[in-house]
């Protein structure tokens, strides 16, 4: 049986090093976090470590509330979480994760807490247990989840997949190398004499969409909208210049709505308009999805349903912020919707799920996707478990910004700084001002190293030198 033993917190604040507009919020400086737990499997202990950010505007979209007030918020979902770990015990890392999932969400209702914020919590209890579960199986997460050695039962999340495993879906490997689709911000910019003197990095690394594209090859990218015409409309039409320009025809994009559409309907209008004074044929035929324009208060309402049979001839359109319960994704679907992104925060086991469901739908012969995000996440434990999670899950295009709106590695301490360089050597680089970088060739990422780890990253991490915080 499973049983948490010790629970510990740390914290590390990270300073962007340029701003960072994504819906609401314009992100300058956050708090990352990580948390280490030990586990008792069977009378083995391990440690497991997991991390994230605790990103203001992102779980709740409230324009009035405190910054502060959401990160004790977030703090407090974590801190309930593992309350709740330490009344669980279970047979397997699936069952743990899914009896914590209903406790959480049972408190959450009683709180009026959202189930995206709540169940964040849980997640970060997740991605620890599955670190350590692997370390002490000296396993890893590519071939525990293959085997089902986490005992996934996938009929328990989504019952269209009662009586298979997740290897009768997932790929029978995972791809070595993913694209990096950067993201563009909503300020970011596009060429170097946007940028304002007081805003120039000199750390040696690009800032513009241009230097970007010159100093990664990048290829894939992440384009944010937020539904002001006229704005969005100019701003991408210089940015298919730019493509055209750098790239040649061997791009290609995703649009972010970042929930900016409150009405169903507009959101069609809006598209069509862009359609035919943006670009032309050949620059839409890169679109792979829209993530997420519609508001999570509207989005999986029965007026969705209504657009998309009125709508055949719509692009791919996948939910994010509105994936917050088990229950969401086969929401999604069945009003029309293409898929889900994944990011860990907002569960592996679930993910996995959700990656399973598309799949049978895809053999189906319905057509589904589930895309790569994440909330500017970073290494050393973050990025590289959630790079792992999408590559199992066979996405081949993941959103990676963190690199570029963090000075990579710099700012933690020095020891976890080595300790990428020398276990993740394809996946780190050192920067001309002599700290680690994610090492992003041709516009992708090689993940040999991370996905031979037990989960997303090697060794054991010494934290001593973050701030410790209370639980």
């Amino acid at each position: 049986m499973i049983k948490l033993r010790d629970a510990e917190i740390f914290s590390q604040p990270l300073k962007a090093r340029m701003p960072f507009r994504y819906g609401i919020a314009t992100m300058t400086e956050v708090t990352h976090v990580f948390l280490r737990l030990t586990f008792d499997f069977d009378g083995r202990v391990q440690a497991g470590v997991a991390a994230d950010h605790l990103p203001p505007k992102w779980f709740t979209k409230d324009p009035q509330r405190p910054l502060e007030e959401e990160i004790e918020e977030m703090l407090l979902v974590i801190r309930t979480a593992l309350g709740h770990a330490r009344a669980t015990t279970a047979a397997t890392p699936f069952a743990f994760w899914r009896s914590l999932y209903d406790a959480q969400a049972a408190w959450a209702q009683a709180q009026g807490l959202p189930p995206l914020l709540a169940q964040f919590g849980v997640t970060l209890v997740e991605r620890a247990l599955i670190d350590a579960f692997c370390r002490v199986e000296k396993t890893t997460f590519p071939v525990a989840l293959r085997t089902n050695r986490f005992g996934v039962e996938l009929g328990a999340v989504h019952p269209a997949l009662a009586g298979t495993q997740p290897a009768d879906w997932l790929p029978a490997a995972p791809p070595s190398e993913v694209f990096c689709r950067h993201t563009v911000g909503l300020s970011d910019a596009l060429t170097d004499d946007e940028i304002p003197d007081d805003e120039r990095v000199t750390d040696g690394l690009p800032q513009s969409l241009t230097a970007c594209i010159r100093f990664y090859g990048l290829r894939h990218f992440k384009l944010k909208i937020n539904g002001e015409t006229d704005r969005d409309r100019s701003r991408l039409a210089r940015m298919a210049e730019i493509f055209v320009a750098e790239c040649g025809g061997d791009y290609a994009f995703s649009l972010d709505g970042n929930e900016s559409f409150h009405e169903v309907g507009v959101f069609k209008d809006y598209v069509t308009g862009l359609r035919a004074t943006v670009g032309d044929a050949t620059f839409w035929s890169k679109l792979l999805f829209i993530e997420q324009p519609w508001h999570r208060k509207v989005a999986l309402s029965p007026a969705i349903g209504e657009l998309a049979a009125a709508w055949p001839d719509r692009p791919p359109v996948i939910i994010d912020e509105s994936d917050a319960e088990i229950s969401s994704l086969p929401t999604a679907l069945s009003l029309g919707y293409a898929g889900t992104s994944h990011k860990n925060c907002k569960g592996v086991f679930k993910g996995a799920a959700n990656a399973c469901l598309l799949a049978q739908r895809r053999a189906q012969g319905l057509s589904s996707m589930m895309s790569g995000e994440d909330l500017s996440n970073v290494a050393p434990v973050a990025m590289p478990q959630d790079l792992v999670a999408q590559a199992c899950f066979g996405i081949t295009s993941v959103e990676r910004n963190g690199h570029h709106y963090f000075a990579g590695l710099g700012q933690f301490p020095a020891a976890l700084q080595q300790q990428m360089l020398a276990r993740h050597p394809d996946l780190f680089v050192t920067s001309a001002a002599g700290w680690p970088r994610l090492d992003v060739k041709d516009g992708r990422l090689k993940l040999a190293s991370a996905l031979d780890a037990p989960f997303g990253y090697a060794g054991e991490l010494n934290l001593s030198a973050l701030n410790p915080g209370s639980l």
